[in-house]
């Protein structure tokens, strides 16, 4: 794996093509402390594939060749494809998936929980876990519902097909779907974009979104004002004002 650190903004390189980016436990571990060690100081992250592919999932030759006990196994899941979910749900920057290829079983999981997601127009989608007799991880159970509705999860998951970049954009998958030739240009504006935004602010919006998907409205409107009271006291809601106020954009440093 490559990470880059570039106008603030962490790249994230799979560099595993021989095998599609299949992600390995040691794969999982690395892209894990690497989203979990940016900062507000980044404006996003990146994640993407060489060559082809996004990345093709779990690492099945590792599998074949795997001897655990159920304990260890827990453990295996948890502390390196669970905590990429995690680290990906909770990193105080968006994550951007840039899928210049397939994206199957982690590799879907990983799409979904980012917070957003361009492809090319070939790159396919798969819950392929199925096919291995396993079930959606890297927070895959979590997200997909979410994202996709439990219907079509049930659907992806059940049957482990590979749907189209235009479907997975029907399906909330996606944000965008693009020629290859233009891929960078749609993840660059993006990156523009958000480079120009108060980046406490998206912090803390999206902890509050993705806080408040398991409450109660009542439980949820509780937490929306509490998270609002924190803008409310940054440098960046006063830079807004200000600017406002003065009919200029504001400049948030």
């Amino acid at each position: 794996m490559e990470i880059v650190d570039e106008n603030s903004v962490r790249r994230i390189h799979f560099n595993r093509p021989q095998s599609k980016n299949a992600m390995t436990t040691d794969v999982a571990r690395e892209l894990a402390s690497a989203i979990e060690e940016v900062t507000t100081e980044y404006d996003a992250v990146v994640v993407t594939g060489q060559e082809d592919a996004f990345s093709a999932g779990g690492d099945i030759e590792a599998m074949a060749t795997r001897s655990e006990t159920a304990d260890e196994a827990y453990t295996r899941v948890r502390s390196t494809l669970g905590q990429v979910a995690e680290a990906v749900l909770t990193a105080p920057v968006p994550v951007v998936a840039r899928v210049n290829g397939d994206a199957a079983g982690a590799g879907l999981s990983l799409v979904a929980a980012s917070d957003f997601a361009y492809a090319v127009e070939s790159a396919r989608f798969g819950a392929s876990f199925i096919n291995v007799g396993l079930v959606p991880d890297m927070g895959g159970t979590v997200t997909l519902p979410r994202i996709v509705g439990l219907r079509e999860a049930k659907r992806l998951a059940f049957t482990g097909e590979l749907i189209s970049a235009a479907e997975a954009a029907d399906l909330g998958l996606v944000n965008h779907v693009v020629a290859e030739s233009e891929l960078d240009e749609a993840v660059e504006g993006l990156l523009e974009t958000l480079s120009s935004q108060p980046t406490e602010g998206i912090a803390l919006a999206k902890q509050a979104l993705h806080d408040n998907l398991g409450r109660t409205w009542s439980d949820g409107l509780e937490h929306e004002a509490s998270i609002q009271t924190r803008a409310y006291d940054t440098a960046a809601h006063e830079e807004g004002v200000t600017a406002f106020l003065e009919g200029r954009r504001p400049d948030f440093d």
